[in-house]
């Protein structure tokens, strides 16, 4: 049963690694900053938002998933990563990535 576990993991492990293989090592051409939340500064609040984007072969960002992070700085990283700009490519991609505040 032992072995069992271990071969399972050491598949699972696998398959993680070439999902992320698949995500965007593509350069970015343009990023905007994230606004500092007027709220979050009243409240000396800092964190890290996730997301998970999809960039279109022309290096728009074609769409975006609020992975984790506190709701209150997620709006202002979705806004500024929706203006980011990649490096053209021959197919779309998917990366995730974080915005420290």
């Amino acid at each position: 049963m032992a072995r069992l576990n271990h071969i399972l993991l050491c598949v699972l492990l696998l398959v993680g690694s070439a999902s992320a293989a698949d995500q965007a090592d593509r350069k970015i051409t343009r990023r905007e900053q994230p606004e500092y939340p007027e709220v979050a500064q009243k409240m000396n609040l800092h964190g890290t938002v996730r997301l998970k984007i999809w960039i279109n072969s022309a290096g728009t960002v074609r769409r975006l998933e609020y992975i984790g992070g506190h709701p209150l700085l997620a709006e202002s990283a979705l806004k500024a990563v929706k203006g980011w700009k990649y490096e053209a490519a021959a197919k779309e991609s998917t990366a995730t990535i974080e915005l420290k505040f």
